[in-house]
C-alpha cells in the first residue's frame, strides 16, 4: 500500500443531493420542498422552543431550585475515609496529596458517616456536630 493508492472504503462517499436542477433530475420546481408555507420558502424558520405562539414549555413551568457556583470549592469526607487514611493529623494539604480532595477545594467539613477508632488531630478543617462528637469520643480533637 502506497500514500497514492489510499481511498475511502465502498460506500462511505456518496454525492450531494443537487435539488432544483429541472424536470429530469426527479428534484426540480419545489425542489421537495412541498408547496407554500413557512418551510418552503428561503431563510424563514421558527426558533428553537417556538410552539406558534403558544406559552412555551420552558415558560408554563415553575422556576425551581438554585446550584451555587462556589459548590466546586467545597468538599466532604466521611469519618470512614478518615480511619482508612489511618493518619494521626490530617490537615487541607493532607487530603490533598491522598488524592481525597480535588486541587481547586478550599473549604472540607467531615460528615458523620461510619466509625472511627483512631485518634485524629484535625486542623482547618470543618466537622459537623455528630463527627465532632464520634472523633472526641475517639480521643481526637479538632483545631
Amino acid at each position: 500500500m502506497e500514500l497514492n493508492n489510499i481511498k475511502p472504503a465502498d460506500g462511505a462517499k456518496h454525492a450531494k443531493r443537487r435539488v432544483g436542477r429541472g424536470i429530469g433530475s426527479g428534484l426540480g420546481k419545489t425542489a421537495g420542498r412541498g408547496h407554500k408555507g413557512q418551510k418552503s420558502r428561503a431563510g424563514g424558520y421558527h426558533k428553537v422552543g417556538f410552539e406558534g405562539g403558544q406559552m412555551p414549555l420552558q415558560r408554563r413551568l415553575p422556576k425551581r431550585g438554585f446550584k451555587s457556583h462556589l459548590l466546586k470549592y467545597n468538599a466532604e469526607i466521611t469519618l470512614t475515609t478518615l480511619e482508612r487514611l489511618g493518619m494521626p493529623e490530617v490537615d487541607m494539604l493532607t487530603l490533598k496529596q491522598a488524592g481525597l480532595v480535588g486541587e481547586m477545594i478550599k473549604v472540607v467539613k467531615v460528615i458523620k458517616t461510619g466509625e472511627l477508632t483512631k485518634a485524629v488531630k484535625l486542623t482547618g478543617i470543618g466537622v459537623t456536630a455528630g463527627a465532632r462528637a464520634v472523633i472526641e469520643a475517639a480521643g481526637g480533637s479538632i483545631a
